[in-house]
This record gives C-alpha cells, structure tokens and sequence, in this order.
C-alpha cells in the first residue's frame, strides 16, 4: 500500500520551480486515515515536512485514497471538493494553485 509520505513525495518529485517564483506558502494535508504532512513552497522551491505547520495559507482535508488520485490525475479536485471528498480551510483560492505547482 502507498503510503502518505510516498504520495507526497511523489508531489514533490513533479513541481515546477517557475511556477513557484516569488511564492511563500504553506499548504498544509490533513490526511483522515494518515499521517499529516505539508508543504513549504517560498521562492522557486519546495520542502516537504511530517507533522502539522505553524501558520499555514490553506489546510486540505481529504483520505489517502482522495490524495492519491489528485496526484495521479485520476480524481479531478474540484470534483473532489463538489462531491465533498476533499475540504479545504483558509485560502481556498490557493489550492487552486496546487495544480500548476505540482502538474499531474
């Protein structure tokens, strides 16, 4: 089985450092039947930390199932969120911003 941590940082093998420029975020992943975990994206890069941030822009709520078909490309996440598989607290606008930080 695929873990978090695997989802993640197969996230984090994909993102695109242009589409990172000039950015300070934190996108924070509440996973319902895993570990947490979240992201660091300032300024053309990325780190991946376990555990919960401080401060972050947007949280994004979701099972390990949700999170691996967003990073596959095999669950859109609007239609995630529409049919109340992925929530999101915060900046909503900003996990709008996911999809051309980490392409699919």
């Amino acid at each position: 089985m695929t873990t978090v941590a695997d989802i993640v940082k197969t996230m984090q093998s994909k993102f695109n450092a242009s589409a990172a420029a000039g950015l300070d975020l934190v996108f924070q992943f509440n996973i319902e039947d895993g570990e947490n975990h979240y992201l660091v994206v300032k300024d053309g890069t990325c780190d991946l930390q376990q555990g919960d941030a401080a401060t972050p822009n947007v949280t994004l709520i979701m099972n390990t199932e949700t999170l691996k078909g967003i990073t596959s490309g095999e669950t859109d996440g609007m239609q995630a969120f529409m049919a109340g598989k992925l929530r999101a607290e915060g900046d909503m606008m900003l996990a709008m911003k996911l999809g051309e930080l980490f392409p699919v």
